[in-house]
């Protein structure tokens, strides 16, 4: 686990599904809370071995940039899966449910 953040979110989005679930659920508006600090502390959550060694190469800078976007997913017992996406040029952080990829 990464313990300092190395790049930017940029803008935060939350897709439809999700914001409107945060409106409604003030527990899974929590669990977004939390899952979106672990992304951006390097905790890339609930990936294969694969993902992270992945999403760390990417923080490798090229001229100053992400190799590529950062993706993490997030597990919780009674939520449903969230995705976070950080754009490779950092510009925009999107947290979604893996249907609306």
């Amino acid at each position: 686990m990464r313990t300092t953040k190395n790049f930017r979110l940029g803008t935060l989005v939350l897709t439809r599904g999700v914001n409107d679930r945060v409106a409604d659920d003030a527990e899974f508006a929590k669990f977004v809370l939390r899952s979106i600090r672990r992304h951006a502390s390097g905790d890339w959550g609930d990936l294969c071995d694969e993902d992270r060694q992945m999403n760390d190469a990417a923080l490798e800078r090229h001229e100053g940039k992400l190799q590529s976007r950062l993706f993490s997913a997030y597990e919780h017992p009674t939520f449903p899966k969230l995705w976070i996406i950080t754009e490779w040029d950092e510009s925009a952080t999107t947290v979604l449910f893996p249907d609306e990829y």
